[in-house]
């Protein structure tokens, strides 16, 4: 692999860890900033809205610049996101700080896989990508700890100091490794992504993603709350307790691909099924530390075991009902990703605030994934029929 893809792996990670070590800090931020836990939640759903709107209408403002500078345009972006969160004097700048950081994420990673593709030949262009990607999950399973573990010990503020440290590597690797001659492909517009927007099909697998993916992020964004007020881990333990939780989302993400490497659908089905039924199951064992930690494991593996499967699904009924636009389709499924984390930080927060509290976080993400379920036995139930349609329709040899 070219020296120029571990530039972007080590860009691909200091944005991961950005955008999760958040939720590892939000008791510590609430406490400093003065303000109260769902509020503090609202920092995830700002975060996760500016990569599902920004993504899209930058990637296709920014479509004729070349890549090179683009790439060190988006670092620049992302260290000056992360300098001002570290810098803000209160809550309102805070969330502006992620916004600008948000905007920096989602181009990069629109732009980062088709760049990392075209660095090595055709046979080892998905390598190329998933190696990129792996920046990502690396992220989850040290830098979030790692950060987490800054900001308890040294303040919150100095975890974003230390992200933003790591931006500037990347950006100094971007600049000293990455080729200049770089080849763009045409840019999509926004009237393409309108197009696939205008898929019903395509919807119901967005709304899938939304759901399936964010229904966990009703629990897992107040998760060092719970683990500190509710389950009686130390806040020191917190950070080694996520080490746990990021090795079982590695995992799962890994077997996740294996089990819809053959048929999508039929892996989503399961997966969101065991699911919605561990968030159930974490209702009643949060206040053991000992079953705390066991369903934690379970639920870290298949809380990112159905990307790969929403992603290999968006792809192909996006071949079937808008193939000229099969990129768009994967990207503003990204978009739904982010969306999902939104929506499940933000009904986490109106949970917490309501009258049933912090302990009611995982049932109620529960719902969002049993929501995902049955848009997937439709969309699956849809597969099947259009298949009979086909069969019948075909001539008889």
């Amino acid at each position: 692999m070219p020296l120029a893809l571990f530039a972007l792996t080590i860009a691909a990670y200091a944005i991961g860890t950005t955008e999760f070590v958040i939720v590892g800090l939000l008791p510590t931020v609430a406490n400093d900033l003065q303000i109260t836990l769902p509020l503090a939640g609202l920092i995830v759903s700002v975060y996760a809205l500016g990569v599902t709107f920004g993504a899209p209408i930058l990637t296709a403002l920014t479509g004729r610049i070349a890549r090179k500078p683009l790439l060190m345009g988006l670092m620049a972006l992302f260290v000056i996101g992360n300098t001002a969160a570290a810098l803000s004097p209160g809550y309102e700048t805070l969330l502006v700080a992620r916004v600008v950081s948000a905007f920096a994420h989602g181009v990069f990673f629109a732009v980062g896989a088709t760049i990392a593709a075209e660095l090595v030949p055709a046979n080892k262009r998905a390598s190329a990508i998933a190696m990129m990607f792996m920046g990502l999950t690396v992220a989850i399973v040290t830098g979030v700890p790692l950060g987490t573990f800054i900001g308890q010990s040294f303040g919150w503020r100095a975890t974003f100091w230390a992200v933003a440290g790591l931006g500037i590597v990347a950006f100094i690797g971007i600049a000293a490794l990455l080729p200049s001659n770089l080849a763009r492909s045409a840019p999509a517009s926004l009237l393409d992504q309108v197009r696939v927007l205008g898929s019903g099909r395509l919807l119901i697998v967005f709304a899938m993603t939304a759901l399936g993916y964010g229904g966990t992020f009703v629990t897992f964004t107040y998760l060092a709350t719970i683990l500190q007020d509710i389950t009686g881990f130390p806040a020191g333990s917190v950070s080694l307790i996520l080490v746990l939780y990021g090795a079982a989302i590695a995992a799962g993400n890994i077997a996740g691909g294996r089990i819809a490497d053959h048929h999508p659908v039929k892996a989503l089905i399961g997966l969101f099924a065991v699911q919605a039924a561990v968030l159930v199951v974490f209702s009643f064992t949060a206040s053991s530390p000992v079953l705390a930690l066991v369903t934690l494991t379970a639920l870290g593996f298949l809380s990112f075991a159905n990307v790969p499967g929403l992603q290999l699904y968006v792809v192909e009924l996006a071949k079937r009902y808008r193939p000229n636009a099969v990129d768009v389709a994967s990207a503003l499924n990204i978009a739904a990703f982010n969306l999902g984390i939104a929506l499940g930080a933000w009904i986490g927060g109106l949970v917490v605030a309501s009258q049933l509290g912090l302990r009611a976080t995982p049932w109620v993400g529960a719902i969002l994934v049993a929501a995902a379920l049955v848009l997937t036995l439709w969309s699956g139930a849809l597969d099947r029929r259009e298949a009979g349609v086909e069969a019948a329709a075909a001539p008889a040899e």
